[in-house]
């Protein structure tokens, strides 16, 4: 089943629960934080952005947790031996005051200090992520602008609950392949961003959730023969029975898939992540094949707090059916699938 709300209304009801689990193809549901019934700790809002240029891709991160908020800036250089590096200077009890936006489609967030700064702005027709590091590794400074063209075009949007706890959601959209130009510098190289070369995707999430969760999310942005392509694909989120995240996008239109699975080589009794995956779907409208080359993994583990985290950068071959049955098939297409498990 996939539910797709069709009307506009406000996303909680007078309790703070979810009026209307299932996904849109723009962001319809009006947030609003002061609604929340879940709990002042347990509100978490981010703006995520990644931009891939092939041979290097940077990811932005500003995000509020309420008890913890959470800056990130990524280099991923996958020329040669491929290698990243994240700085994620942290912060105590947030708790809104970060005033991010309650939709992505208006209004600017911007976090820092003296030692370093990110912004987002949205400018209309476009957006500008502008960012700087005094240390970003090494004693070395980044710093970096990027402009991402912000066309009319569809993306997925979800509003999903938890069976955990009725006043727990989550309500996350993702716009993929916006058209990346701008620079980033780090080591006395210059990395550029050229348009059509490069596209970017933003992860825009707002809800309350649970402690534990394990998730798995695949995003892609491109182009196939000049025609903007790619996927976001993913489950663990909250109960998606109503619908799931998997979702085509190609020239600017939204094509519904049903379930994606993730095929995670296993090896001794554990997931072998830079062995190559494979992804399949119940409908037979996605079936791809994934080499990786870069395994973006981090894990912290402070008991309360645990996040065990493997981003995995690879490329993608295979084939994707749109709605009204046209094939797109793909051969070594950048993109990146992930497992994620928090408690927070």
């Amino acid at each position: 089943m996939q539910h797709e709300i069709t009307s506009r209304h406000p996303l909680l009801d007078s309790a703070g629960k979810l009026i209307e689990p299932g996904y849109t193809k723009g962001l319809l549901m009006d947030y609003d934080r002061k609604a929340i019934k879940g709990g002042a700790l347990r509100i978490k809002e981010w703006d995520y952005y990644l931009i891939h240029a092939g041979s290097f891709a940077i990811a932005l991160t500003i995000a509020d947790n309420s008890y913890m908020g959470l800056d990130s800036i990524s280099l991923l250089d996958f020329t040669g031996v491929p290698w990243e590096h994240t700085n994620s200077p942290m912060s105590l009890m947030t708790l809104g005051k970060r005033n991010f936006p309650s939709g992505s489609d208006s209004g600017n967030v911007e976090s820092g200090s003296s030692k370093y700064h990110i912004c987002f702005a949205h400018n209309g027709d476009h957006r500008l992520l502008t960012f700087s590091m005094e240390n970003f590794m090494d004693g070395k400074p980044i710093k970096g602008e990027i402009r991402l063209e912000n066309p009319q075009q569809e993306s997925m949007v979800i509003c999903t609950p938890y069976k955990e706890k009725e006043t727990a959601f989550y309500y996350n959209q993702k716009i993929n392949c916006m058209p990346a130009s701008g620079w980033v510098e780090y080591g006395g190289k210059e990395y550029k961003l050229r348009k059509g070369e490069a596209w970017g995707t933003l992860d825009w999430g707002r809800g309350v959730w649970t402690y534990k969760n394990t998730w798995y999310w695949g995003s892609a942005s491109w182009s196939v023969d000049g025609v903007p392509f790619g996927w976001n694909i993913g489950y663990g989120f909250g109960d998606t029975s109503a619908a799931s995240e998997n979702m085509l996008f190609y020239g600017g239109k939204a094509h519904k898939l049903s379930q994606v699975r993730f095929n995670i080589p296993m090896k001794n009794g554990t997931e072998d992540y830079m062995s190559p995956w494979t992804f399949t779907s119940d409908d037979g409208r996605f079936e791809m094949d994934f080499k990786p080359y870069l395994d973006r993994a981090s894990c912290t583990d402070i008991k309360i707090i645990c996040s065990d985290q493997h981003q995995v950068f690879g490329l993608f071959t295979g084939e994707a059916r749109l709605d009204d049955g046209t094939v797109i098939q793909v051969k070594d297409l950048p993109g990146f699938a992930e497992k994620v498990m928090n408690k927070w």
